[in-house]
């Protein structure tokens, strides 16, 4: 005699009780890490902020770097923004958050839950930050050059360098590295969302994934 198939509507507690945990995972990190990043006087945050003075940065070795970075924009530097443009992104980032709150307890398949998971902590560090500062902490730094190596660029190229490096460090070389200075909210978010998109996209489907 077959069993009857889970009842595949509603939400599954189980589910949403470690997805829940999972946000709170990624936004404690994240603030964590902030916070020792601030308190560490080498990075010279608040003058920063404030553009009083320079940021600070601890050189760890050819791949990986702490930079002090003040982010008024979105995640990885997009859409700088200040004054009532703050409260803006606020809104907008909070709102979203919620709306993917309620999209996670709706979540028939773990995939999605563990997704929506990694996008809310993270877009909720991020909130944090500008509420409190008006700018997000930025400091994982992977611009490189990765071991030293960098390319050279021909004439028709050189604006891209201008893309990824500030005006005083423009050389006509691009360096083998990540080009954004980023948190472990920015990790959270673009981890979380390209899972959303391969789980609403390209995983097949089945039964037992909803439990």
């Amino acid at each position: 005699m077959s069993q009857p198939k889970p009842a595949q509507g509603g939400m599954n507690i189980s589910r949403v009780i470690w997805a829940i945990a999972v946000v709170l995972a990624i936004f404690f990190f994240d603030q964590l890490t902030k916070y020792l990043v601030l308190q560490e006087d080498v990075f010279n945050a608040m003058a920063c902020l404030e553009r009083s003075g320079p940021c600070g940065k601890i050189e760890l070795s050819s791949v990986m770097d702490l930079s002090m970075v003040w982010n008024r924009g979105f995640s990885f530097g997009m859409a700088q923004s200040e004054g009532l443009a703050r409260w803006g992104l606020v809104i907008m980032q909070f709102s979203v958050s919620m709306l993917f709150l309620v999209w996670l307890f709706k979540a028939r398949y773990r995939t999605t839950a563990v997704a929506l998971s990694m996008v809310i902590g993270g877009a909720l560090g991020n909130v944090v930050d500008r509420i409190r500062f008006g700018a997000v902490v930025d400091f994982f730094d992977f611009s490189g050059p990765w071991f030293g190596v960098e390319f050279p660029l021909p004439g028709a190229l050189s604006s891209v360098e201008s893309i990824f490096t500030p005006a005083y460090l423009l050389d006509g070389r691009l360096g083998l590295g990540f080009p954004y200075v980023f948190n472990i909210a920015d990790a959270g978010i673009t981890i979380g969302a390209i899972l959303l998109l391969v789980d609403q996209f390209l995983l097949k489907r089945h039964d037992s994934d909803a439990g």
